[in-house]
Formats: C-alpha cells, sequence, structure tokens
C-alpha cells in the first residue's frame, strides 16, 4: 500500500471530487484519488469487494449498501444536492422553459429525448408518466450508457434535447444548459459519502469525509453545479 486515500464515486461528483482530491493532497498533506463511474456500475465493484475506503454515490445507493452491511456504521452523510436541468444542442432553437407547459411543449417537440441511467434519468421516467406522456414519447427516450455523459448526445446530434444533474451538463462543449425543470416538475438528488466497511484506513478515509463536508468543498460543489445539502440557492 501507498498510503493513499482510494475513493469511488460516480460521474455526477466526478469533477468535483478531482479538485477536491488535489486540495486534500496539498493542504492536508493526504494523497486521494477518486475513480469515477456510472452509479450501478460503482455499486457493484463495492458488493464485489473492491478495495477502497470513501464512497460518493446519491443518497438511495447508499442507503441500500448501508443495508446491505457494505458500509462503515454511522459514516453515511449528505454532502451535496444537484439539480436536473434540461440541454439543448448549441446553435438550436431554445426554448421557453419557465412552466410545467414549457416542459411538455419542450418534450413534445423534441425529436430524442436523452436522459442517464442514474437517479436523474429514474426520476425524469417517473415524471413523463405522471404528465401521462409515457407512451407518446416511449420511441423518441435515448438512455446514454453508464458513464457516458448525457450532453455527449445532444453534441453528437444522437439527441435534440437532454435532461441530466447540472454538474454533469455544464460547461460542455456543443452543449446549452436551458434551467432546472420548472415548478413543481423539478427533480432534485442528493449525493452523500460513507467510508467503506473494508476500508484499511478508516480513521484517514474519515478525515477525508469529514474535508468532502467542509465550507471549502460547498464552494467547490457550487462552482461545478451543485449546492451543499440544506442550503438554497
Amino acid at each position: 500500500m501507498d498510503g493513499r486515500i482510494r475513493g469511488l464515486s460516480s460521474m455526477a461528483t466526478r469533477l468535483i471530487l478531482a479538485e477536491l482530491a488535489e486540495d486534500i493532497r496539498v493542504v492536508h498533506g493526504m494523497p486521494v484519488r477518486f475513480d469515477s463511474a456510472g452509479g450501478v456500475e460503482i455499486a457493484r465493484r463495492v458488493r464485489e469487494g473492491t478495495e477502497a475506503d470513501v464512497l460518493v454515490l446519491a443518497d438511495d445507493a447508499l442507503a441500500e449498501l448501508a443495508s446491505e452491511g457494505h458500509l462503515l456504521g454511522g459514516t453515511v452523510r449528505p454532502l451535496w444536492t444537484s439539480q436536473v436541468v434540461a440541454a439543448v444542442p448549441a446553435g438550436s432553437p431554445v426554448p421557453a422553459f419557465g412552466s410545467e407547459s414549457d416542459l411538455r411543449a419542450a418534450l413534445l417537440a423534441a425529436g430524442r429525448i436523452a436522459y442517464s441511467t442514474g437517479p436523474s434519468g429514474t426520476a425524469l421516467i417517473e415524471l413523463i408518466t405522471r404528465l401521462q406522456l409515457a407512451d407518446t414519447l416511449r420511441g423518441r427516450l435515448v438512455q446514454a450508457p453508464p458513464g457516458v455523459p448525457v450532453g455527449s448526445l445532444l453534441a453528437s446530434g444522437e439527441a435534440d434535447l437532454a435532461l441530466q444533474q447540472h454538474s454533469e451538463l455544464m460547461d460542455l462543449p456543443g452543449v446549452v444548459v436551458i434551467g432546472p425543470l420548472p415548478g413543481e416538475t423539478a427533480i432534485s438528488s442528493t449525493f452523500g459519502g460513507a467510508v467503506l466497511a473494508s476500508s484499511n484506513a478508516p480513521h484517514r478515509a474519515r478525515e477525508v469525509l469529514d474535508i468532502l463536508g467542509s465550507d471549502t468543498a460547498s464552494e467547490v460543489a457550487r462552482a461545478k453545479g451543485m449546492r451543499a445539502f440544506g442550503t438554497q440557492d
């Protein structure tokens, strides 16, 4: 072992954790590396016993892994909240998006709608069902493969409208973010962290988790499209 704390995370928090890992190394003298992939893939790795210390995932996935005994008791904590936003390819018309009727119109006008395999994708399908558009849109929905940014389907011309976590759509080339889903259709996901029960360095892993919950980490998260859990924009 090289003394490095290893973390696992879903793609939604990848950029946040990359910046924080460097800060932890420079400021706190602890080398940290986060490996990021689709949330389903990361959960599979944990269940299969991949060696790691800190885990950052959507709260529902953390709860499942905790119930299965994969996380150290008392370490699960919420960190950041992310809104689902809509985006279109750069250069295409930007639809109105201020009301539920605007959202319905945008969905119905889109030839192909990209969404993710993560929690935002699950919530989107539930929303489309609630809006009674499931049958109408069934043939237009394009699910990005695990770990693939939904925005890449916009940039490549494979979709006309995309909905995903803001952190995964912002600042992508060829993509214009319209904004969060309006009113009661808004979707948000909470991402949390925990120490893995199999960690070889649980004390230092707890220190890293504390840093992820700090004000400094909150500032980094906000710059990357999320906000600290329990705060408002």
